[in-house]
């Protein structure tokens, strides 16, 4: 899908790219439309290094 050059400030949805005016209405999208996919990644808060990462001081 190709949109105008128009558009390209709008935010859009990353799992369906529905484009919308505000983040708020984004927001609200993401809540109604794809409630599964949010629900399971908010489950996913705590976050460590997989085995073998380096960390670079």
């Amino acid at each position: 899908m190709v949109l105008p050059l128009v558009d390209e400030h709008k935010p859009k949805c990353y799992l369906c790219h529905e484009g919308f005016e505000t983040i708020e209405k984004l927001r609200e999208h993401q809540n109604l439309k794809h409630e599964d996919f949010v629900e399971s990644n908010e489950k996913q808060t705590t976050r460590e290094p997989a085995p073998g990462d380096v960390t670079v001081f």
